[in-house]
């Protein structure tokens, strides 16, 4: 069964955990590409240049294949990892989870670190809203004019969203689709006289 819908989240969201006198300021963030993140990365760590630490993880794209965690300087495994478990627990993607330390003078120890940093990144998510989107496909065709009532008939029944459609010699239209419904829409469509799909 392929994978035709997956949660993220709307807008950013916050959440802040204080352990020890060391703050977590936790930003969840959703993002498209791992190139946005860079960008966004980079903007946190200029704005909070005074904290210690600057930890992320990021998961992209509906397979969720797409992921990486840094601990920007905190001991190996103690911040990414944990932030990452976090998005993996509510599966999450195409987030971006930034959380900035201030240190309080006393240090926490690997475990303690673990479950701050995991503590406030799910301040981060709780605090946001997460909704499912379908993964769509979109398939382009044209067919001539007489057979637009047995195509309309299709669209009626198999509930696609029209993208566009043109009117000219030919007419042609764009539909987008759930993934799972595309093979029944497009099998559809092969039976109406005249239709032919864009290469």
């Amino acid at each position: 069964m392929a994978i035709d819908s997956y949660r993220t989240i709307t807008a950013l969201s916050e959440g802040t955990y204080s352990e020890k006198r060391s703050k977590f300021l936790a930003f969840a963030i959703p993002v498209r590409s791992a190139e946005e993140v860079k960008q966004i990365v980079a903007e946190y760590q200029k704005k909070y240049y005074d904290a210690r630490h600057v930890c992320y993880a990021y998961m992209l794209g509906a397979e969720r294949a797409e992921f990486r965690a840094n601990d920007n300087g905190e001991p190996s495994g103690t911040a990414g990892k944990p932030i990452l478990g976090q998005i993996n627990s509510n599966e999450l993607t195409d987030i971006l989870i930034i959380v900035v330390r201030y240190f309080g003078g006393v240090k926490l120890g690997t475990s303690g670190l673990i479950v701050a940093y995991r503590l406030a990144a799910a301040e981060a998510i709780a605090a946001a809203e997460i909704i499912e989107k379908t993964v769509d496909e979109e398939i382009t065709f044209y067919f001539e004019y007489p057979f637009m009532n047995d195509v309309m008939r299709i669209v009626k029944e198999e509930a696609p969203d029209i993208v566009s459609q043109g009117y000219d010699n030919d007419c042609s239209m764009t539909l987008r689709i759930r993934k799972a419904s595309m093979p029944k829409l497009k099998a559809r469509l092969e039976k109406v006289s005249s239709l032919r799909f864009e290469e």
